[in-house]
């Protein structure tokens, strides 16, 4: 039996009446503090690598940001897989040529080569050095250990007065084992799963089938990778970034693996490599309508009460759960969703339309 307001000293939910304004703290500085990640990204980070794809992909984030009133997809220029062998060079003045010429807002990054890789110096130095201040993050990949993320940030303190984020590359079963250290460092803001590299750094113990979208839910070490990864990010308030379903054509797998990366595995963020998946991976990673309701009548009426503890409908709240409410209502604005009135003055944007 839940204890009444009188008894229990709480205050009885008051949902403010519609046009009366809003609590003077922002949810977002009242509710997250230490224990919250480090930034509220985009939940698809979409990677391409050729010129003419790279275009079409900043084009279609353009596209999609009119629609949705918000951006919802990164969209991250790949130099590692991208650049033509021996043409590193140019295919990095390309990419910062066209983080400089993005729209206005939108979120674009680059994938550098490894740290040991003999282009990685001059990735940093064109494109941070360039465009760093057009840059949402630059991405790292192979990276090892602690000493890998120093190496990067020292390249970009280098080349850049921007303070551009890290994201990291997690892929071998030694990084898997130092993610923990990798995700404390204060310049890292996310940390992705590697899947194919992982799979071939085991020298043939784990199956071909642990790359493909079923199987990487499957083979206990494959799962296990991701799970550490994710945890490795939510112990130290960082994003964890799931990698990406290969089989681009088969729309059922892609929409069965991002919902089970988001609701099994603790992601709140996954990789594209095809504009087909973009969609399903918002689809996948949004709240359902009715729990964006809940949490908006919880955060609406928590305000409304300075943010002391209350009784809504027979159930108590206090900051633990509206830190929740709070978080799902972020993660419906980040995937387009429609936010009820009684909270979206909080996110500066008109109504989204539905997915």
């Amino acid at each position: 039996m839940q204890p009444t307001p009188q008894a229990s000293g709480l205050r009885a939910a008051r949902v403010p009446a519609q046009g009366q304004g809003a609590a003077p703290s922002h949810p977002r500085d009242v509710l997250l503090g230490a224990q919250a990640q480090t930034g509220f990204l985009p939940v698809c980070d979409h990677y391409s690598g050729v010129e003419a794809r790279m275009r079409k992909s900043l084009q279609l984030q353009a596209e999609m940001t009119q629609e949705f009133g918000t951006c919802v997809f990164d969209v991250t220029l790949d130099c590692e897989d991208g650049a033509p062998v021996g043409l590193e060079a140019d295919h990095a003045r390309l990419v910062a040529r066209l983080a400089l010429g993005a729209a206005p807002g939108a979120r674009v990054a680059a994938r550098v080569h490894a740290v040991d890789h003999p282009a990685f110096a001059n990735d940093v130095a064109t494109i941070a050095g360039e465009a760093g201040h057009r840059l949402s993050h630059i991405m790292v990949p192979k990276v090892e250990s602690v000493d890998d993320v120093l190496a990067a940030e020292r390249a970009l303190e280098k080349a850049s007065a921007a303070p551009v984020p890290i994201h990291v590359l997690i892929e071998s079963p030694a990084a898997v084992h130092r993610a923990f250290e990798i995700a404390a460092h204060p310049r890292v803001q996310s940390l992705s799963f590697g899947l194919m590299d992982f799979v071939s750094a085991h020298g043939g113990a784990i199956p071909a089938h642990g790359m493909t979208s079923a199987g990487q839910f499957s083979h206990p070490l494959v799962v296990r990778a991701k799970l550490e990864i994710a945890a490795a990010c939510h112990a130290h308030g960082k994003v964890p970034s799931h990698c990406v379903v290969t089989e681009f054509a088969d729309t059922v797998a892609m929409q069965g693996a991002a919902s089970r990366a988001a609701r099994e595995l603790g992601y709140t963020r996954m990789w594209s490599i095809h504009p087909a998946q973009i969609r399903p991976i918002l689809q996948a990673f949004a709240p359902q309508q009715d729990d964006i309701e809940v949490a908006s009548k919880i955060i609406a009426a928590a305000a409304d009460s300075d943010w002391a503890p209350i009784s809504l409908e027979g159930t108590l709240h206090d900051r633990a759960s509206y830190r929740f409410y709070w978080q799902v209502l972020e993660r419906a604005h980040r995937t387009g969703r429609t936010l009820p009135l009684a909270v979206r003055h909080w996110f500066g944007a008109s109504a989204s339309v539905p997915l």
